[in-house]
């Protein structure tokens, strides 16, 4: 579920006001406000509805990364404790004041719990549920499994948090073999949004040129007392999909990069909105200011 916050109805708010005023001046019919300067401008105001989300996005996308980069620096310090023989309640009460970035008020959350003498392993199921991360699900789970078994729960910890450390390294590997397929990502669409533009100004506008008859010949048509007719065909009769082209390739463009280079098709919703941003913004600020 969206959660409104006061950054998000402020955007959604403006971009109305933006809309309404736009729509005001084009009933008016204001000497330089045509249709194609509202549509130019209808797409700044629903950027501006959307960009306070696009920003929380990418708050919220970093947070996560950072709650499992500093899960990795709990995990070795909870090894640590635990190797030198304290139990794993104390140790978690223990390395409390510690920072570990935004994973800081989990872990409080957790140490208040143990403290309280809620079981570890509840305690823990708690803080997996908190944090809502796959990576960091798993190695709750391991270890809630080694506490409940009463093994040696030393080794499972530093297994877990090996592991933990294994997969920071193949993440980082990762997203640099993939950085260049980003880059092309991008580039690809950009190309395909050049074509379109010299589609819609160089190519198309030659079709003015042409006039389609009816087909029959002027002899036939004489005989027959039939008129020739001449049809002249508009350039914006083929270029209208022309836009919803290109929106519809810029989302789904930027959902398969997010699904490439971030392995989550959540995280390609922030290409989307740039590419599909950018797309509109070109596309009818052509229109406007190359007619």
């Amino acid at each position: 579920m969206i959660k409104l916050n006061k950054s998000n109805l402020i955007g959604i708010g403006l971009g109305l006001l933006i809309i309404v005023v736009s729509a005001i001046l084009l009933f008016m019919k204001v000497a330089f406000f045509d249709i194609k300067t509202f549509y130019f401008i209808a797409g700044i105001a629903v950027i501006i509805m959307v960009l306070p989300f696009f920003i929380n996005l990418l708050i919220e996308t970093k947070r996560e990364k950072d709650k499992e980069a500093m899960f990795l620096e709990f995990a070795r310090d909870l090894t640590e404790g635990v190797k030198a023989g304290t139990p794993i309640n104390k140790t978690i009460i223990n390395i409390r004041t510690k920072d570990y970035g935004s994973l800081n008020p989990h872990i409080e959350k957790l140490a208040n719990q143990v403290s309280f003498g809620i079981p570890v392993k509840d305690a823990l199921e708690i803080f997996s549920a908190d944090i809502k991360s796959p990576v960091i699900s798993r190695a709750v789970s391991l270890v809630r499994e080694a506490e409940l078994a009463g093994g040696k729960i030393e080794m499972i910890l530093e297994s877990v948090t090996a592991s933990l450390a294994q997969i920071e390294k193949l993440k980082k590997e990762r997203k640099a073999a993939i950085y260049n397929l980003t880059v092309q990502g991008y580039i690809i669409f950009f190309i395909f949004l050049i074509i379109m533009l010299i589609m819609q100004f160089k190519i198309l506008p030659i079709t003015t040129e042409l006039q389609i008859g009816t087909g029959v010949s002027e002899e036939i048509s004489e005989v027959a007392g039939l008129a020739s007719v001449n049809v002249r065909i508009s350039p914006e009769t083929f270029t209208k999909p022309f836009l919803f082209l290109l929106l519809t390739q810029g989302f789904f463009a930027g959902l398969v990069i997010g699904k490439i280079s971030e392995g989550n098709v959540k995280a390609g919703l922030k290409h989307s909105f740039i590419l599909v941003a950018i797309s509109w913004l070109i596309s009818t600020g052509a229109n406007l200011f190359l007619r």
